[in-house]
C-alpha cells in the first residue's frame, strides 16, 4: 500500500535532485548561475519545520523587500523574521557588507548598464517574482556604472502615486548625473501600461529641470524586461 505524503509536506533540501541543491548547482555551474534565493539559502544552511531553507530564503527577500532591502536591513529587525535568529542574521549581514565592500574598493568594475538586458540581469530575477509592484530606482555615474538601487515604492505603481521629488531624491543627494528607472508587473506581463507611459513622461519633464538623465524606464516581467525607451513610449520627444 501506498502512503501518500501530507498535503503540506515539504521536501528537504537533501531530498531534492542533487543537481537542484543550491550548493551542487554552485559547484557545478558556480555562483553567477544561483538565484537569490538560493545564495541566501546557503548562508542560512538550514530551514526549521515545515519550511525548507530555500523557502525561509524566498520569505526573507520578499518580507525585507528583496536584496536592496536586506541591505538596508538592521540586525534586530532581521531578527524578528519567523525563525531567523542571531546567527543566521549575523551570517546574511555579513555577506551583504561584504558584497558592499567589494564594490567600493573596485569602482572600475560596478556593473555597466548599457541595454534592458543589463537591467534585468541586475534586478529582474528577484523582481519578477513579487506578488506587488515595486518601483526602483537606479543610481549611475558618468559611466553608466551602477552606484546603487534604492526601492522607492511597494505597492500601486502609477503617476497618481509616485512623486518625482521621492524618486530623483537620492539622485540629487548623491549628485548622480542619469538614473534608471525599474518596477515589476506582478501578472508577469512587462507590456507598459498607459499609466506608466504617463509616469515616464513627467519624470522626463522633473529629469530635464534637474539636470538628471532618465536612462530608461523599463517593465520587469516574468519572460524578461519591456524598455518604454526602446518601445517609444513616454520618449518621444527624445
Amino acid at each position: 500500500m501506498t502512503i501518500e505524503p501530507a498535503p503540506d509536506y515539504r521536501p528537504l533540501i537533501r531530498e531534492m535532485p542533487t543537481e537542484e541543491r543550491p550548493r551542487e548547482r554552485l559547484r557545478l555551474s558556480g555562483p553567477g548561475a544561483l538565484s537569490n534565493a538560493e545564495l541566501v539559502a546557503i548562508l542560512l544552511r538550514t530551514g526549521s519545520a515545515g519550511e525548507n531553507v530555500l523557502e525561509l530564503a524566498q520569505r526573507m527577500l520578499k518580507t525585507h523587500g528583496g536584496l536592496a532591502g536586506m541591505g538596508r536591513t538592521s540586525f534586530g529587525e532581521m531578527c524578528t523574521t519567523k525563525h531567523v535568529g542571531e546567527a543566521k542574521a549575523a551570517q546574511v549581514l555579513a555577506a551583504i557588507e561584504l558584497g558592499k565592500r567589494i564594490v567600493s574598493s573596485q569602482p572600475d568594475q560596478r556593473t555597466a548598464i548599457r541595454s534592458p538586458e543589463d537591467i534585468f540581469a541586475l534586478v529582474g530575477a528577484e523582481m519578477a517574482l513579487l506578488e506587488q509592484e515595486h518601483l526602483r530606482v537606479i543610481l549611475l555615474n558618468t559611466r553608466n556604472q551602477v552606484l546603487a538601487v534604492k526601492e522607492i515604492y511597494i505597492g500601486s505603481v502609477h503617476t497618481a502615486i509616485v512623486r518625482p521629488a521621492e524618486v530623483f531624491r537620492d539622485a540629487v543627494r548623491e549628485g548622480c548625473p542619469s538614473v534608471v528607472v525599474v518596477h515589476n508587473h506582478p501578472s508577469g506581463d512587462p507590456t507598459p501600461s498607459t499609466h506608466d507611459a504617463a509616469l515616464t513622461r513627467r519624470l522626463l519633464e522633473v529629469g530635464r529641470l534637474l539636470e538628471i538623465e532618465l536612462v530608461d524606464h523599463v517593465v520587469i516581467g516574468r519572460d524578461g524586461p519591456a524598455s518604454l525607451k526602446n518601445l517609444g513610449i513616454g520618449f518621444e520627444r527624445d
